[in-house]
């Protein structure tokens, strides 16, 4: 649906700035992950934060270009 298909766009737009900020962030910056439905924030390992987000992405984009490519072959029948 097209409110699916916003939320998938969204959606990797994000993981893209959140994947580009991860990688430009110095050495010794420390990176806190917040906890789903509370305010408590977790440090977390910076290079394994980012390999989470690319692979996040990497899914993102599969999910898209699949929901992409049924509505190509709905068209086509």
């Amino acid at each position: 649906t097209l409110c699916s298909k916003r939320w998938h766009c969204c959606s990797i737009k994000e993981q893209k700035v959140i994947i580009d900020e991860l990688s430009n962030l110095k050495k010794n910056r420390k990176v806190y992950k917040q906890q789903p439905n509370s305010n408590i924030f977790f440090l977390v390992d910076r290079t394994e934060t980012l390999s989470q987000c690319k692979i996040v992405l990497d899914e993102l984009k599969k999910a898209h270009q699949e929901m992409e490519n049924s509505e190509k072959t709905k068209i086509k029948k």
